[in-house]
């Protein structure tokens, strides 16, 4: 099949973010000027340099009640933030703070996590995740948008400071595995990383 017009793919649902998968989940911790916190999950979301470490996520769609998204409110104001990395048995918490609720509300303390202290940055680290990510704001770009109700933007931070579980550590490397990322495919559904393999480069 082909199609270039998503209103005419002939498919229960739209198989695009079902093809772009798996796709890490970034579980952005934020925080406004007055201390009050925020965590919500992004799939559009990866690792795009590394020297220095730089990440990119995409807080698209304005909120339920009109406005920017809290977590890209709070970034711009504060040009900080931490993006946590969700485990498997993590599931749960981070589809409970996905839920759309007022500025006010603390997803931390909604979810049942525990906000950790971070290095480099105000904005607190989620301490049950087995990797977090403490990150400086570097620059938002607006994407061209089909849908007058959303606005796309991409978030571009470099990561300043990594928290990891010694427990997902062996031998000196990371044990994917052992850490058991959760991630997004299309559709409702997820997968996790529970094996893994080896091949090297040609050259």
């Amino acid at each position: 099949m082909f199609y270039d017009d998503p209103k005419k793919h002939n498919l229960k649902h739209n198989p695009f973010k079902a093809l772009v998968a798996p796709r890490p989940i970034a579980w952005v911790s934020s925080m406004d000027l007055d201390g009050v916190l925020n965590l919500a999950p992004y799939s559009f979301f990866n690792a795009v340099a590394d020297q220095p470490p730089t990440i990119v996520f995409a807080p698209n769609g304005p909120r339920p009640g009109g406005g920017a998204k809290d977590t890209l409110a709070n970034i711009e104001k504060t040009n900080e933030f931490v993006v946590n990395l969700c485990s498997w048995e993590l599931r749960d918490a981070m589809n409970k703070s996905s839920a759309h609720v007022d500025p006010e509300v603390d997803e931390f303390e909604l979810a049942g996590l525990t906000p950790a202290p971070s290095v480099h940055v105000k904005t607190p680290r989620v301490k049950e995740a087995p990797a977090s990510l403490e990150c400086r704001f570097v620059t938002r770009l607006r994407l061209p948008s089909t849908n007058p109700k959303i606005e796309n933007n991409m978030v571009i931070g470099q990561v300043v400071g990594i928290h990891i579980d010694d427990a997902i550590i062996d031998d000196g490397m990371v044990d994917t595995a052992a850490y058991h990322p959760l991630a997004r495919l299309g559709y409702m559904d997820y997968t996790a990383v529970d094996s893994t393999f080896e091949m090297l480069r040609p050259d």
